[in-house]
């Protein structure tokens, strides 16, 4: 799970360059560059939403007492 943070965590830091080019200098290839950064953003996110639940899943089914 902590890569993947660290993978988006790079993911955001990579994008300051587009989205300064769309912003100051009006770049609409900058902005498409932006969009599409922004989406592997939304699926990485996704992904460890998903390892977070099944992690939380297993620490919970773990916590049962024992007989």
């Amino acid at each position: 799970m902590k890569e993947q943070y660290e993978s988006l965590k790079e993911l955001v830091a990579g994008l300051e360059e587009h989205i300064v080019k769309f912003v100051d200098k009006e770049n609409n290839s900058a902005g498409t560059r932006l969009r599409k950064g922004l989406q592997e953003i939304r699926k990485t996110a996704q992904l460890m939403r998903v390892a977070v639940s099944e992690e939380k899943t297993k620490r919970k089914g773990s916590d049962a007492p024992q007989a």
